[in-house]
């Protein structure tokens, strides 16, 4: 399959302005799929579209919810076709103007999330106001500024005993991404299972459902293990299956998705060597390709020179060496470094080169107005759509203009 769309990326670099990316939708869709089977037939999948916007359509049909985590996110769903049934209306911060419309367009065929008190009491007046029952998920904390702590949570019970226009629908809780322990989300599962079950208890109220994220890492290194997913599901499965409590348990997931049927293409522009090291400056950078846990380079990503030309004798244009590249993005910051040290063959002038595992985080994580350069054109692919452009490369300096002048 990635022979397929290596050929395709190599055909598009031909005629297509770089830096670009391009979206493998069938690899997205298979990966739906598996993830459904690892995860087993009692288990609902939410898609976590933060991570990747641009595949919400694709996601919808083959999921059984979307996380949503801002107006604009919903605004994003919206313009989709994507049904108020399919929406979890999540994000640490939900402002009342947004919040009434989000409310008033979906009603209680959404669902929504409670982070704080506050939250309580704003879905509380929307509902009184717009005469409808919302199915709220109360967030458990993990730590950090997310969620209420366990005595915040016994409150918002209590209130919502008093307080018909909100129902409980469930629990919800994430406690972060890229887990290295394949033992950790099984632990996170025993304690929720005692706070069901404590709940449950202590106001005689039960709670349909789990809305759990497990943070199961995605493969973006060349060291890392390939398939990191298979020693997670294992014991996810075992954990669910030992809890007590009975319920529905939806896991919400992202990068797991979306991570490998990302491309970024970008091209060198100049090559030079200062000391030993060979540098290769592209037109693309780290304010559109992030990798979780990249810091300057230091690891390896799965990197593919497209461009297939004869490797002559070094000229003025070629650095010497022994193949060994730091690629580096047209940013003026030392920390631009999207591979150091990789071995990347005889490089020159106007090679391209194809950057995977992008599909999650990478194009949205970035610092998109540094420097003013232009927004890179967006790109999908499947074998019975072809290649669909869906953005247009866009200037984006005017955002870093004075409205007034």
């Amino acid at each position: 399959m990635e022979t397929n769309i290596i050929k395709i990326l190599k055909d598009m670099a031909a005629v297509t302005e770089s830096p670009f990316y391009l979206f493998d939708l069938d690899a997205f869709r298979r990966n739906i799929r598996k993830i459904r089977e690892e995860a087993g037939e009692t288990v609902k999948i939410c898609f976590a579209m933060k991570c990747n916007p641009f595949l919400v359509p694709e996601a919808a049909p083959a999921v059984d919810r979307i996380e949503v985590c801002s107006y604009g996110e919903y605004c994003i769903c919206r313009s989709d076709g994507i049904a108020p049934e399919k929406l979890l209306i999540s994000g640490v911060l939900k402002k009342p103007s947004e919040m009434e419309r989000i409310v008033e367009e979906c009603g209680g065929r959404a669902r929504y999330t409670v982070e704080s008190l506050g939250q309580f009491a704003l879905l509380s007046e929307l509902a009184k106001k717009k005469g409808v029952t919302l199915r709220i998920y109360v967030r458990l904390t993990s730590g950090n500024q997310f969620g209420l702590d366990r005595d915040d949570i016994r409150t918002v019970f209590e209130l919502a005993a008093m307080t018909p226009e909100l129902e409980i629908a469930g629990i919800h809780y994430y406690s972060g991404s890229q887990k290295r322990k394949a033992s950790k989300p099984a632990k996170e599962i025993e304690k929720l299972d005692q706070l069901l079950l404590e709940l449950q208890e202590s106001f005689q109220w039960k709670i349909p459902e789990l809305e759990y994220g497990p943070g199961i890492p995605a493969r973006y290194f060349q060291d890392q293990p390939e398939n990191p997913e298979d020693r997670f599901f294992g014991e996810i499965r075992s954990a669910i299956a030992s809890m007590k409590w009975k319920g529905r348990v939806t896991m919400e997931m992202g990068r797991i998705f979306a991570a490998s049927c990302g491309y970024y293409v970008t091209r060198v522009l100049d090559i030079k060597q200062n000391g030993t090291t060979n540098y290769a400056i592209t037109d693309g950078g780290m304010h559109q390709l992030n990798y979780d846990g990249q810091i300057r380079g230091m690891y390896h990503p799965f990197v593919r020179v497209l461009t297939e030309s004869p490797r002559e004798p070094q000229t003025e244009d070629r650095a010497s060496g022994d193949g060994k590249w730091t690629v580096c993005g047209c940013l003026c910051t030392a920390n631009d470094v999207m591979c150091s040290e990789q071995d990347l063959g005889v490089l020159k002038v106007g090679d391209i080169l194809s950057f995977s595992n992008v599909g999650a985080y990478s194009m949205v994580e970035g610092m998109a107005l540094f420097l003013s350069h232009e927004l890179p054109a967006v790109f999908s692919f499947a074998e019975n759509e072809g290649i669909r452009c869906l953005r247009d490369p866009e200037e984006c300096w005017k955002w870093n203009t004075r409205q007034n002048g």
